[in-house]
């Protein structure tokens, strides 16, 4: 097996390929950016090294042998005015700042070409934990309702809609109305903000209603940034009153499964696989 180095922003992500590496034993090296990567990955081999040092990272890479790479977790868009470049770092900024101006997809694209260029092979999440994406169907003891069918259909158009304006990743429908389009807070701050509307126009806890959709814009790049849901997403849908989350089979990344999962039926909430469709 090619050893893979992971490139590890926050959240629980990246901690869980490298646990997945370590249990099939396949050689494994981790990146973790410094102020993004959380302290998951601090028990597996890895470096320290800052965003802007795109020497430094590919060095390492190289010294471990590394032959894949794997971007995994939460990375903010950054000030680029205040970012500490090194030599190759300085080198690419120029075009990484024009890609920057067309968008967080054009972004990711650019960086991935720079490791393309050092001879790296790209791998996404999903490939390299294999088995974390959202299976047809449901997952967990509870399916929608019937009165959620139309709000699952609304969702999914409204987040494919936002998705094909590179807006972001996800919508929440309730009751036929939009109560949410997720742009650059992610879905977390998304949900807070559902949180906060009027209970007259969503769910509530003893009364869930409305449905999350994420999916992934068709101009995205899915091997750096695949929708994702966990344990913390599960728990803000129910505090937001929602009654499930909907994504596309294959292309929704479900971190630490088993907990979201039992999450999601201990709060009531279905968990809903659907086939994608085509553009």
């Amino acid at each position: 097996m090619r050893k893979l180095g992971i490139i590890a922003g926050g959240g629980g992500l990246p901690a869980e390929i490298a646990a997945r590496c370590r249990a099939s034993g396949r050689p494994y090296f981790v990146i973790r950016l410094k102020g993004f990567a959380d302290e998951g990955t601090l028990g597996h081999p890895s470096a320290e090294i800052g965003i802007a040092e795109l020497g430094k990272c590919i060095k390492a890479l190289r010294e471990e042998r590394c032959e894949a790479v794997c971007f995994a977790g939460l990375v903010a868009r950054p000030d680029f005015a205040k970012l500490k470049p090194d030599l190759r770092g300085l080198a690419a900024l120029p075009g990484v700042i024009a890609a920057a101006r067309q968008g967080d997809d054009a972004l990711l694209r650019r960086l991935l070409e720079e490791f393309r260029k050092e001879g790296f092979d790209i791998e996404g999440a999903h490939e390299a934990a294999g088995s974390m994406t959202l299976p047809l169907g449901l997952l967990g003891r509870h399916g929608p309702a019937p009165q959620h069918r139309e709000d699952i259909d609304r969702a999914l158009t409204v987040a494919r809609a936002s998705g094909r304006l590179d807006v972001g990743q996800g919508a929440v429908v309730c009751n036929g109305l939009v109560l949410a389009v997720e742009a650059q807070e992610g879905t977390d701050l998304m949900l807070r903000r559902v949180r906060d509307l009027p209970q007259a126009i969503r769910g509530r806890p003893e009364a869930l209603r409305g449905v999350l959709a994420k999916v992934p814009k068709p101009i995205q790049e899915v091997r750096v940034d695949l929708p994702t849901i966990g344990v913390a997403t599960v728990r803000g849908a129910a505090q937001a009153g929602l009654a499930g989350i909907v994504g596309e089979v294959g292309r929704l990344l479900i971190v630490d499964r088993e907990e979201t999962v039992a999450m999601a039926d201990d709060l009531g909430l279905f968990i809903l696989g659907v086939e994608p469709k085509p553009e």
